[in-house]
């Protein structure tokens, strides 16, 4: 191995040696620890350390790093105390994620270091977001994420390094080719000669690494990192390298011939570089000495005040709790003046006006530019509010959400729309994993609104024609608001953006240019869990929301003998329960009318709930209304009969006559 100092003085060069070997010696420590059963997982990095220790030591400390499994090196490098990453693999207190998560799935803001999560992909697009960020705010300064050669086959990959290259963000783009995911080869898992070979698709720079030479690694970081303040650019690199422990201890190394990790021991990066120092007389034998004691006193005393620290008490208040960023509902009161408006631009009209008062603020999503979207929602935008704040993306949700969170982790508000809510299939990973689970895991917040445009009536068929809010009314760590009203669609959507929580907002097709309302022309918020009233009656309680709440109405207005509480719930997560409870302790008949379909949809537990919490009132059975338990269709007779509003009326009757 050649080791080429270029102009790095002494002093450099035995800064870079404290730095590769503090990991390695924990490592050491840390298979002890595994095997006395003290640890229960652990994977190494050992022969990759000069990876992680280069891009951390040419990064300045509040620039982000997204890690992975095997990246000890970056959170030495950044100087967490060794007692809270011990506390923290140990499931300890004063770990990162308060025993909810191990290893390093976890982040902190205070060192700038961002976590992964098991699905390995999302953390890409969330670079491409942190990097967005900071092109925003014009600070220079880079981004480096971590994958494996594994990882490169998820198709978060692609989005992430196309979303980077088109938008030119500045993303170091760091995989360790180690030779194998888990067992599989490097050979089974692609065709091209080398990873980085890739970029030439993305029409990225990109560069071949040997990820066990220390200054081949920090020196070429260093002139790609300078070069990228005055030209920010994204960068993909590829480190060879190999991984000489199992993929997770308990793994071990038996599929892997043992000539090949012969070959790998000879190319140890701590063990080359300490033999180059010393060759050079730039490592003492006492120097050396003197160093491994004090990181091996270090080591011990940091592990015995992780042992000392006391197992963590199970509290049923605090995990609840930390499920949602706590945020307190702050009113702003509509004015007088009001105008008569459509559904669509009550919308429209939210998120012009909280982009003027939110000036952290980002909207994504397909064609959403010049061309205003595909309802025209914001059109107009890029004129007022400028390209950097009103961004075309490419064909690919699942970056484009991971996006959004990196924007949140670095101080800003993303607003994604996903032109129909069908599509957020391909983005649902990041939702459901990500988002949802930031704050509960290591308490950072995912300031996400994903917009939905949502519902059949339209004839538009099985893949734009969906309703599927039930995909996350079940997933905690969402917040769920569904409309029926402009008045309500606008005060809700506002407080959406202001709420600091991941939201899925349901906007429904067939209400945007058919339903019309006197709307206040200002900025005004509406709290979210909070359903509306919207007839008071004593016979029956019918609970809705979207345009089933409308199809409601007109059952209503048919049968004016009808005595019927008529909630609209507007919010599902969270839902107001009270209003619902109190309402059929009143009436003692419930029905609750969706236009998902039924089988696992949101009546279902509304239904359980009711049961569970109102049976003593009932005079009858509780009674959902839903669509067919078939794919939505898109003849209009068949959509017309898959839709439930040709059954309520019927339901409800047969419920009053129980």
């Amino acid at each position: 191995m050649i080791f080429d100092r270029k102009n790095l003085t002494d002093t450099q060069l035995l800064d870079l040696y404290k730095r590769i070997l503090k990991p390695r010696l924990i490592e050491e420590k840390m298979l002890i620890l595994i095997r006395q059963g003290k640890v229960s997982k652990w994977f190494s990095g050992i022969g990759q350390e000069a990876i992680s220790v280069g891009v951390t030591a040419v990064l300045d400390s509040d620039e982000y790093i997204l890690p992975m499994h095997r990246n000890l090196g970056v959170f030495t490098g950044r100087d967490i105390p060794l007692y809270r990453l011990f506390s923290q693999w140990q499931g300890k207190a004063n770990g990162f994620t308060k025993g909810r998560d191990r290893s390093f799935h976890f982040g902190t803001q205070q060192y700038k270091i961002i976590g992964m999560i098991s699905h390995l992909g999302p953390q890409l697009g969330v670079a491409d977001g942190i990097a967005l960020a900071n092109k925003l705010k014009k600070n220079g300064k880079v981004t480096a994420v971590f994958t494996g050669e594994g990882a490169t086959s998820e198709g978060d990959f692609h989005e992430a390094l196309n979303i980077a290259s088109v938008w030119e963000l500045p993303v170091l783009f760091v995989i360790e080719n180690n030779g194998y995911g888990l067992s599989t080869p490097t050979n089974e898992q692609y065709r091209c000669e080398n990873l980085a070979d890739k970029g030439i698709g993305y029409g990225m720079e990109s560069h071949v690494v040997d990820g066990n030479n220390i200054l081949e690694v920090f020196n070429l970081l260093s002139e790609l990192k300078a070069s990228m303040k005055d030209n920010p650019r994204p960068v993909l690199l590829e480190f060879k390298t190999f991984r000489m422990r199992g993929h997770e201890e308990a793994s071990g190394t038996k599929y892997v011939p043992q000539e090949l990790m012969d070959m790998w021991a000879i190319k140890d990066p701590v063990e080359n570089y300490r033999n180059f120092l010393s060759e050079n007389g730039i490592l003492t034998a006492e120097f050396d000495t003197s160093l491994r004691t004090e990181i091996k006193k270090e080591i011990d005393e940091s592990l015995a005040l992780a042992n000392a620290e006391p197992e963590i008490e199970a509290s049923l208040t605090e995990e609840l709790n930390d499920v949602y960023k706590p945020f307190v509902y702050e009113e702003v009161k509509p004015s007088t003046e009001k105008e008569n408006i459509r559904f669509i631009d009550a919308i429209s009209a939210s998120l012009r006006q909280s982009m003027e008062r939110h000036e952290n603020s980002v909207i994504m999503g397909q064609d959403i530019a010049e061309y205003g979207g595909a309802f025209k929602i914001t059109d107009g935008f890029v004129a007022q509010f400028g390209k950097e704040r009103v961004i075309n993306t490419p064909i690919c949700e699942s970056a484009v959400v991971s996006a959004g969170m990196g924007l949140s982790i670095n101080g800003y508000k993303a607003i994604v729309e996903m032109q129909f809510a069908d599509f957020v299939s391909t983005g649902f990973n990041p939702i459901v994993n990500l988002l949802a689970k930031s704050h509960y895991r290591w308490l950072e917040k995912a300031d996400v609104v994903v917009r939905m445009p949502c519902g059949g009536g339209t004839q538009a068929g099985p893949f734009h024609s969906q309703t599927n809010e039930a995909w996350f009314t079940k997933t905690p760590g969402l917040k769920v608001v569904y409309p029926a009203f402009p008045y309500d669609a606008k005060g809700l959507l506002n407080e959406s953006i202001n709420d600091p929580n991941p939201v899925l907002f349901f906007e429904h097709k067939q209400l945007y240019r058919s339903v019309y309302q006197d709307v206040p022309k200002d900025y005004y918020t509406l709290p979210l869990g909070k359903a509306a009233l919207l007839k008071e009656g004593n016979d029956v309680t019918i609970i809705s929301f979207g345009a089933a709440v409308h199809w409601a109405l007109e059952t209503l207005s048919k049968n004016p003998d009808i005595s019927a509480d008529l909630i609209d719930l507007r919010t599902l997560q969270p839902l107001d329960t009270e209003a619902i409870f109190a309402s059929v302790k009143k009436t003692g008949r419930a029905i609750i009318y969706q236009e998902d379909s039924m089988f696992g949809g949101i009546a279902s537990d509304l239904s359980a709930m009711i049961m569970e919490n109102c049976f003593q009132y009932l005079d009858a059975p509780v009674q959902r209304v839903a669509s067919l338990d078939t794919p939505i269709p898109f003849t209009k007779a068949l959509e017309d009969q898959y839709l439930p509003k040709g059954r309520f009326e019927n339901a409800l009757n047969a419920l009053l006559a129980y």
